[in-house]
Parts: structure tokens; sequence; C-alpha cells
């Protein structure tokens, strides 16, 4: 099924997303990697806040290229997301409602997953070029000298993601495995 939903994203809205769903997220959503998860992490056993507010809202798993000239940023592809797994559950349950990457995540991450009413979508490896477009503008917003693994504040419309797992722990990477299995 093909939706279309806002970012940020509430809890009703999380629930009502399918694995499998086609969705198209409009709004604002943030990018972090492994090196940004990693001092947010670090400030969190300090007692420290975040550098913006995890709670209703997304995070894109991406470093991005340079910019082009004319374009807000440049090649905008997803990365690994088991990278990020030790801390994703950390901010799951401060109330982050959806990550984007690419590939498995581990049974911790599927449990905070639905213990929080989030959702895991994956963005198409390999076409990084063609999810730039997507991207009206962005804004370096913390730890600007890790450089393409700065967190960013993304403003998007119409980005394309699939639901791989949904709030329900439904893992379409594995529902697709035994749906071509041979018997």
């Amino acid at each position: 099924m093909e939706k279309h939903i806002m970012a940020p994203m509430d809890k009703k809205t999380a629930a009502e997303l399918q694995s499998g769903d086609y969705v198209y997220i409009t709004g604002t959503i943030y990018t972090a990697r492994d090196a940004a998860h990693k001092r947010m992490q670090e400030s969190l056993e300090k007692g420290e806040k975040l550098p913006f507010d995890v709670s209703n809202n997304i995070i894109y798993y991406m470093g991005p290229s340079p910019a082009r000239e004319n374009r807000p940023i440049g090649s905008a592809g997803p990365t690994t997301s088991s990278r990020m797994d030790k801390y994703a559950p950390s901010l799951l349950d401060l109330g982050l409602r959806g990550m984007i990457g690419k590939g498995k995540r581990t049974d911790q991450v599927k449990h905070a997953i639905v213990r929080n009413d989030a959702v895991y979508f994956a963005a198409v490896g390999g076409a990084g070029a063609l999810l730039s477009k997507t991207i009206i503008s962005s804004e370096v917003i913390a730890y600007d000298d890790l450089g393409t693994e700065a967190i960013r504040k993304l403003c998007v419309r119409n980005f394309p993601a699939i639901v791989v797992i949904d709030s329900k722990g439904n893992d379409l990477y594995e529902t697709v495995v035994e749906t071509y299995r041979e018997d």
C-alpha cells in the first residue's frame, strides 16, 4: 500500500503503517551516523541534552556528499543501519519514532521498535542522487566537526521509503524470504 506521511510522526501514524507499505515522507527529518550516535550516547550517559528532541522524530542514517550547484545537498543515500544498532534502543526509548537506513536490524532493535510504537524504513541503496532530489533544505545542527557525519536537519518532500519493520514487529526482510523459500 502507498501512503503519504508527515514528519515528525506521531504514534498513531506509526501504528497505521504496515511492513511492506511504500511511504512518501514530507516534513523534517534528521541525519545521524555512527560518530554522531556515539556522541549522543555519551551525552545521555553524562545526563546532558541531545542536540535535538528525538521524540516523534525520524533519523535517516545518511552521510551526504557535498552539495552540487543550486542544490541543498549532494548524493544522499542510506548507510547500513546495523552500525547504529547498539545506540538505537536508547533513542527509541526516548521517543524516536522512526529510522531510515538499509539492511537488517538486531532483535534488540526490533523489540525496542515494538515497545515504543516505532517504525524502521528502508531507503533504496545506490539511489542517493535520486533521493537527494526530495531534499528541499539541509542544515548542520550539531557536531559540525564530524563533517559528513554531523547531524543535519533536513526538510524533505515525498521522500520515498519502504516500511521494513512495523510497530507490531513484522519484518519485511523475514516475510519476503519465507514467501520465496522453496519447500
